[in-house]
């Protein structure tokens, strides 16, 4: 129910918004390698399966309480559920088990990624 509330798929499973949300259960939270670009550098939607082999459930808690990476991640939002929800979304994601290649590292600003990206580079038009 998290993962499906809180969108966790439409950027970290490959596919998921472009067919609809019709991607099977047993292919989500496989990281993606389309980065988003913008003026924080480029960062990668992590494969949330393969993060959970390498912590603990605690240590997944601490992580989403305090983990700020960068956008488009809410981390606020994600700060933001209980440690009970916490601890489902971990539970949820180990009982997937392990899957998916690791996704690229994040690039520092001004660095242009050799992956396909989404530029969200802000614009401001002049003004009339």
């Amino acid at each position: 129910y998290l993962v499906k509330v809180g969108g966790c798929n439409d950027c970290h499973t490959p596919g998921f918004v472009s067919d609809s949300g019709k991607t099977p259960e047993d292919q989500w939270l496989v990281g993606n390698p389309v980065g988003f670009y913008g003026p924080w550098g480029v960062t990668y939607a992590a494969n949330l399966r393969q993060t959970v082999q390498t912590l603990s459930e605690n240590e997944w808690v601490g992580m989403l309480q305090t983990r700020a990476y960068g956008p488009p991640m809410p981390w606020p939002s994600t700060q933001a559920l209980s440690d009970d929800n916490k601890r489902a979304l971990y539970r949820y994601i180990r009982s997937l088990g392990p899957a998916g290649p690791p996704v690229p590292e994040r690039l520092a600003p001004g660095e242009r990624p050799t992956t396909p990206y989404l530029d969200m580079t802000p614009v401001f038009p002049k003004g009339e």
